[in-house]
């Protein structure tokens, strides 16, 4: 796979000095119209033999080009905020809005390889981080990210000679650094498992490219050039027709009158008020107490609340939160997406609220409305809908693989009981806020929210993230088995650990 980067590739002085004025404004022009279309942001990927000018090469880059649109992060040594939060967090903050760029280094090939370099992880694990790089760069291409990865090659050879040459320079000898003389130990093995890196992930949605680095001007050129044709191509690239995705999921069973996963549900269960308020107490108490077990220190707690308009969502997050310390968890309200959101992969606005260790976040809506608001309401494509089902149980499983406990909550009620809802706040003064005139057209779609709901749970109550549904007719009721449900969550943790 690295043949071809090591036969000794130059190019003249002439030729190169010649060339760069032309590549330089054909960059800049390309990076205009990315910036002024802002249908897309991009990514490029950096990764390669330590001393093959990838440093070099991006610096140069930024000059030819318009820095104030180019961002570059370094993803060395994790810090102790990025180490308490799931691996991919310290990515997903970083990604690039629409219209602009992102250069990566340190990214998640860079860790996989050192790990599997050095011994930290097994062949196994490298196959499946390299499975999960492909699933995160899969959404992002679908999301409309352009993704560049490079790889700047030495061969074996040409690396001794460079640190030959610098090691006795007095003027030059401070750019080699610890990892060039680690990497000149462990080249050998450096290369084998790059290139299975390469050869497993290497995908037309988001190809590698190989650039030998030996030559300052051949290197440079050729990642120029690569960029630039990719820009371009993107750029000049036309929607064609799109091909119809499967979307008849549970409409096809309505229309044989089979009962509804929601239609199952015994919402006639209720709880009087004595047993409520000394359930209630009990159940905050042992929230209380969970939550300040050392052991859940450890981990995130996430609780995501979805359910009907009216069904009780903020009345039984306020149980949850009556138990506590303000200090010792913190709420996200999700309502539409910013302006600066929607420059994003939509599940960007998401990973940025993801609980570190120790802390407790309860999400007021969630990333499920991807599958439910904006699926029923047309807000997303159905192409964008239904690869989301499987966005969202990739996300969810990174979350529990490092240490999340993910507790799911759908509240229902039936049509009767929302339109008394409705009916009481708007004649109550101090609630009448609460119902809008979105909520009494989402009425009006009951049947289509439901099918939608009974997919979502078909296709994302899982064995290591399961939805618990609600009978939330009977609001205390509802209370007690959201408060029961979340406790038992974290016990199960607890004692795991």
């Amino acid at each position: 796979m690295f043949e071809s980067a090591e036969i000794g590739h130059s190019i003249d002085k002439a030729t190169y000095d010649a060339e760069v004025p032309f590549l330089r404004e054909a960059l800049l022009d390309a990076q205009n119209r990315l910036r002024e279309q802002a249908r897309f942001p991009v990514l490029i990927l950096i990764n390669g033999i330590e001393g093959a000018g990838k440093g070099e090469t991006i610096k140069l880059l930024n000059e030819w080009m318009d820095p104030r649109l180019i961002r570059v992060d370094s993803f060395d040594v994790p810090s102790d905020e990025e180490l308490s939060h799931p691996p991919a967090w310290r990515y997903w903050r970083r990604m690039p809005a629409k219209g602009q760029t992102g250069i990566f280094f340190g990214n998640w090939y860079s860790k996989m390889l050192e790990d599997r370099v050095h011994g930290r992880i097994r062949k196994v694990d490298l196959e499946l981080a390299i499975s999960r790089a492909q699933r995160l760069e899969r959404m992002l291409c679908d999301e409309g990210v352009l993704i560049f990865k490079f790889w700047f090659h030495l061969s074996k050879e040409r690396m001794l000679q460079r640190l030959a040459s610098l090691k006795d320079d007095p003027l030059h000898s401070w750019r080699i650094s610890p990892l060039d003389w680690q990497q000149s130990k462990t080249y050998d093995r450096f290369v084998r498992y790059g290139e299975l890196i390469l050869r497993r992930s290497s995908r037309n949605f988001a190809p590698w490219y190989v650039i030998e680095g030996a030559d300052e001007r051949y290197r440079s050129l050729i990642a120029g050039r690569l960029l630039l044709d990719g820009l371009n191509a993107a750029l000049a690239a036309q929607s064609g027709p799109t091909v119809a995705p499967h979307t008849a999921p549970v409409e096809a069973d309505m229309s044989l009158n089979r009962i509804s996963l929601l239609g199952s549900l015994d919402l006639s269960q209720k709880l009087d008020k004595e047993a409520y308020k000394q359930q209630l107490a009990d159940e905050q108490a042992r929230l209380s107490q969970l939550l300040r077990d050392r052991r859940l220190r450890k981990r995130g707690v996430l609780a995501l609340f979805e359910g009907h308009d009216a069904a009780g969502k903020g009345s039984a997050i306020r149980r949850i939160t009556g138990a506590l310390d303000p200090r010792l968890y913190r709420t996200v309200q999700v309502a539409a997406p910013s302006e600066d959101e929607r420059a994003k992969p939509w599940l960007w606005r998401f990973w940025r609220d993801v609980p570190a260790r120790g802390q407790f976040t309860i999400f007021d809506r969630s990333w499920y409305g991807r599958v439910l608001v904006e699926r029923v309401e047309g807000f997303c494509t159905p192409d964008e809908w239904l690869r989301a089902y499987n966005e969202i149980n990739d996300f969810e499983e990174q979350l529990v693989d490092a240490g999340v406990v993910v507790v799911k909550f759908w509240l229902s009620i039936d049509k009767e009981t929302q339109l008394e809802r409705f009916r009481e706040r708007e004649n109550t003064p101090h609630k009448r806020f609460k119902i809008t005139e979105e909520d009494w057209r989402n009425r009006e779609k009951w049947d289509d929210y439901s099918n939608a709901v009974t997919d979502m749970v078909d296709r994302t109550s899982t064995e290591i993230a399961p939805w618990t549904l609600v009978e939330a007719n009977d609001k205390r009721f509802a209370r007690i088995k959201v408060l029961r449900t979340l406790n038992d969550a974290l016990e199960a943790a607890v004692a795991k650990d």
